[in-house]
């Protein structure tokens, strides 16, 4: 879980930070930076618990190359 990139920003459309996983496809949580933080670790917990049982294949972390510049 702590090896994919989680990017956090704030979104002014929002109104909240967000915290996101690009490797993980719909996986985001909007709140506080550390409500969003716990949240979107739960989050990926569950997508990879959901993905070993049903598919999609998992993607290994890339990790930083990732990362916006």
């Amino acid at each position: 879980i702590n090896r994919y990139l989680i990017e956090i920003f704030y979104s002014d459309e929002d109104g909240g930070n967000i915290a996101a996983v690009p490797e993980l496809p719909g996986v985001l949580r909007l709140g506080e930076t550390d409500g969003a933080l716990v949240e979107v670790r739960t989050a990926i917990a569950l997508w990879l618990e959901t993905a070993r049982a049903e598919g999609p294949p998992i993607p290994g972390p890339a990790g930083r190359p990732l990362a916006r510049s």
